[in-house]
């Protein structure tokens, strides 16, 4: 019996943490609920363990036959806004997390800031559209948690290209419950606590009478990168660096970056194929003209041919 009760302890994982309201340097915030989850490859998973804080905002959970394959993590509720503490595993004994910092929530204050935006832009497919995906980092430069006042007014909101289409949103820290297009603007109505900046992630495609992409610099912005496949696109930016291409699983894409940028800054990438006179523009002419000395040589050949008859 005491070997088996020993085998049962090594397979359980001991999950502590505290919660604490109002960030870093607030206040141990007691008897509250505290969730440890599983989540697995598949997206599955559920609860399985639950405790309340105690005067010191302290938690202990247990993970009693831990998946090895699967990631947890731990959740607390806070004025109707749910927390999670970063992932862990079940390949230690035990797990020490950071604190779990909880907030109070607010519609009003400083606005939601774009610390950095990266745009992927793929070389055009066989139809001539070309697929672009943003990853947007969101900070909030408040206290409190900045939510939706209403279905009107977002939690933050940024635009796109007019032209864009076939917009979609990408898995990120924010859910794609919560993010939605209106007109030529991605508009958040999920929470953003302040801290850590917010990954928002989405994709569109640009047309093929796409010439070039304009990026729309609507508010200030950081840092901006991008990523852009067609290495003979010519990129126009303030205070731009090239930094050479970069290979991403069997692709190349030219790199580039800028400083902070202003609102109404212009970021343009101007495709090979719009850029006026090209060589691939003479292709149609060089097979005429090919065509057309073929000919001629064709028709001296007969005559010289029928002359020595």
């Amino acid at each position: 019996m005491g070997g088996a009760g020993g085998d049962l302890l090594a397979q359980r994982v001991v999950v502590s943490g505290r919660v604490v309201h109002g960030g870093p340097d607030g206040t141990p915030l007691a008897r509250a609920w505290v969730v440890l989850h599983r989540v697995t490859m598949g997206g599955g998973g559920g609860p399985i363990d639950s405790s309340r804080t105690d005067g010191r905002g302290a938690f202990t959970l247990t993970m009693g036959r831990p998946d090895t394959t699967a990631i947890y993590v731990v959740s607390s509720w806070y004025d109707g806004i749910a927390y999670f503490s970063e992932p862990v595993t079940g390949s230690r004994p035990r797990a020490d997390l950071r604190p779990l910092l909880v907030y109070d929530t607010t519609s009003a204050g400083p606005g939601v800031q774009v610390a950095r935006r990266l745009l992927t832009v793929a070389r055009q497919q066989r139809d001539g559209a070309r697929s672009v995906l943003e990853l947007v980092e969101l900070v909030n430069p408040g206290r409190k948690t900045r939510i939706a006042a209403d279905t009107l007014q977002p939690t933050w909101a940024g635009a796109i290209p007019a032209d864009a289409i076939q917009f979609q949103v990408a898995q990120g820290d924010l859910s794609p419950q919560a993010v939605a297009l209106r007109g030529d603007r991605v508009a958040v109505f999920g929470p953003i606590p302040p801290g850590e900046a917010k990954q928002l992630s989405y994709g569109y495609v640009l047309p093929a009478t796409t010439p070039q992409l304009a990026v729309p610099i609507d508010q200030p912005t950081a840092e901006v990168d991008l990523l852009v496949e067609d290495t003979t696109a010519i990129v126009t930016a303030p205070q731009l660096d090239t930094l050479g291409v970069q290979e991403i699983e069997t692709r190349r894409f030219a790199r580039y970056r800028t400083r902070a940028l202003p609102a109404g800054a212009a970021v343009t990438i101007a495709f090979a194929a719009s850029r006026g006179f090209q060589a691939a523009s003479l292709v149609p002419v060089v097979v005429i003209v090919a065509a057309a000395a073929l000919a001629a040589g064709f028709v001296v050949a007969l005559r010289k041919k029928t002359s020595d008859v």
